[in-house]
């Protein structure tokens, strides 16, 4: 059989089965669909080593419409939805290469840029508070520092999503997963404070006020996207003089740590930002070491 016959039935089945978000469906397609480019849609049976090899290559050699190079981490994602796709035909007894046959690249993970609790303090002061838009940016940027939320989670929040009063809420993250999300009361002080403001009754709990936003006719017009809160945040920032790369995912790194210094448990931390592996939430001990150095010199006893 051709690759290419096979690659819908894999994808529905990590939909379906392995309940992966259609994103992931959309972007294994896409990584698989330039396996079929490269081998010219090969019969799985004659799928060896040295074709996986040979593809490798080709994907470090590989440029994009804008003649941009592939990361390693990309093409490590390719290899993974290969891997997949192979482990796919090995369950339905469909003769190919064994998945174990493909290693992963070592990827070096980029450091964690995070902000220090008084740069979060001077960000928050450079937000005019006095208008409705400013009301929803100050919501927005302590929503994220305080809950750690995923810019995707954040902005498909609904106005009855988030119980003010208990300060406390489920959100569906990657992989189709529920988590609880706990939020300070200086949050949900600033959440309520926006929406006295609001005199609508749309579902978001988050608007764009934009003016390419109000003549849609979809019924999510008024929205606010991503990469509005992007803009935003890195306006902010900038404003505060901080020099560092800051993103709504800043934000989520400056959470994790925060609690990492403060004393929480790494376990915690893995279940409050929605990590199903503890290795990706181990990323922040490295960025805690120096605080730990810090504190061991100052609270131990020198024998000297």
């Amino acid at each position: 059989m051709y690759m290419s016959e096979l690659i819908l039935d894999f994808i529905e089945s990590i939909e379906v089965e392995g309940g992966r978000s259609a994103k992931t469906a959309e972007n294994y397609t896409l990584y698989l669909e330039r396996f079929v480019e490269f081998t010219e849609d090969i019969k799985v049976d004659k799928i060896t080593t040295e074709v996986i090899r040979k593809y490798r290559l080709w994907l470090n050699r590989y440029k994009n419409n804008n003649e941009d190079d592939l990361s390693i981490i990309t093409q490590s994602y390719h290899l993974i939805a290969l891997r997949g796709f192979l482990k796919y035909l090995a369950s339905r007894d469909i003769e190919s290469l064994m998945p174990t046959k493909i290693q992963l690249p070592k990827v070096s993970r980029k450091q964690v840029t995070f902000l220090h609790f008084d740069e979060v303090a001077r960000l928050l002061q450079q937000i005019d508070e006095s208008s409705e838009e400013g009301a929803r940016d100050r919501a927005i940027v302590e929503l994220l520092f305080s809950s750690g939320l995923r810019v995707s989670e954040l902005v498909a929040l609904n106005r009855d999503h988030v119980n003010t009063k208990r300060r406390e809420f489920m959100v569906r993250g990657k992989g189709q997963k529920d988590r609880p999300v706990f939020v300070s009361k200086a949050a949900v002080g600033t959440v309520d404070a926006y929406l006295g403001f609001r005199m609508d009754n749309l579902p978001p709990l988050f608007l764009s006020y934009s003016r390419n936003n109000m003549s849609s006719t979809s019924g999510d017009y008024r929205r606010l996207g991503a990469r509005s809160i992007q803009r935003m945040v890195t306006k902010y920032a900038r404003l505060a003089g901080i020099t560092k790369h800051v993103s709504p995912h800043t934000m989520r790194h400056s959470f994790a740590t925060d609690l990492l210094m403060n004393g929480a448990d790494i376990r915690s931390v893995q279940s409050m930002l929605g990590h199903s592996s503890i290795s990706t939430t181990q990323v922040y001990t490295h960025v805690t070491d120096e605080h730990l150095r810090e504190v061991h010199e100052k609270f131990h006893s020198d024998t000297t």
